[in-house]
């Protein structure tokens, strides 16, 4: 396994809506597609988004990876948002095109939304998935950055601890935090990789047929640092390109102290099972 830096539906999906209309081209768009194919990994990408209580992002953000990857799809996946999350993704998935929405009843977590889309994204015929969250705390000027190193890596992750990464906006609290679970998290289970709790990730489609989604039962930190451990220890390739990592624009955050209490026992879990073998 190498490490560059550079510069079916589960049970609690309610009901989808899905609308595949196929976007407007420019005049001429099609013959440069065609005299420029696109590499097979990029042809299909599909962008997954988990979202909770993001009515002040969502239009946004959508709007935003249509500019930047116009040929992705998107799976929005809304816990029932009380703020109507859901009901704009709706409209969005009507109105644009290319937009599936998963209803789940309720906000049952990250990590099950994430497996939820892995699981959908293997129904489909994506050739590679990004799993991103809808506050621009991940920029959407990456996903062509991302998608360009997914062809030659299979697991691409937008860092914030690579040379040229930053979180420009957080407190020293926050940058202790994560900087230290970060160090902890790679050095307690030798992981190859600066930002191992990552949320920006592009996932080839062979990564995620290769994961054990039975076995993850994780949120926040402790369900990316495992999708990074098994690409790892399956002989994957994983790549990281530097991102700028702002606060959210708008809304909550959802961060907890729980999510970081999972992510440390995790590890500590995971390091002790793989001395038992």
């Amino acid at each position: 396994m190498t490490c560059t830096e550079f510069g079916p539906y589960t049970e609690d999906v309610m009901h989808t809506t899905e609308n595949r209309h196929e976007p407007a081209s420019a005049p001429g768009e099609a013959s440069v597609a065609r005299e420029q194919p696109l590499a097979e990994v990029a042809q299909r990408p599909l962008v997954v988004i988990p979202t909770y209580n993001e009515r002040e992002n969502l239009e946004s953000i959508v709007q935003a990876i249509r500019e930047h990857l116009p040929q992705a799809s998107l799976l929005i996946i809304d816990d029932a948002s009380p703020d109507g999350t859901g009901e704009i993704a709706d409209r969005l998935a009507k109105k644009l095109g290319q937009i599936t929405v998963l209803h789940r009843p309720g906000k049952l977590g990250l990590g099950t939304a994430y497996i939820a889309g892995f699981r959908y994204a293997l129904q489909s015929d994506a050739t590679c998935v990004f799993e991103m969250d809808a506050d621009f705390s991940h920029d959407p000027r990456y996903l062509p950055e991302l998608l360009v190193a997914a062809e030659s890596h299979d697991m691409v992750i937008g860092s914030r601890y690579v040379p040229g990464g930053k979180t420009p906006d957080w407190k020293l609290i926050r940058k202790i935090i994560s900087g230290g679970g970060n160090i902890f998290a790679r050095t307690v289970l030798a992981l190859p990789v600066k930002d191992c709790t990552a949320g920006y990730k592009c996932y080839r489609r062979s990564v995620l047929a290769a994961l054990d989604l039975d076995r993850i039962n994780l949120q926040g930190y402790a369900f990316q640092i495992e999708t990074v451990y098994q690409a790892h220890k399956a002989g994957f390739s994983i790549g990281e390109v530097p991102i700028t990592f702002p606060d959210r624009r708008l809304g909550r955050s959802k961060m907890s102290k729980n999510i970081v209490v999972e992510a440390f026992s995790y590890v500590i879990k995971r390091r002790l099972e793989s001395l038992k073998r």
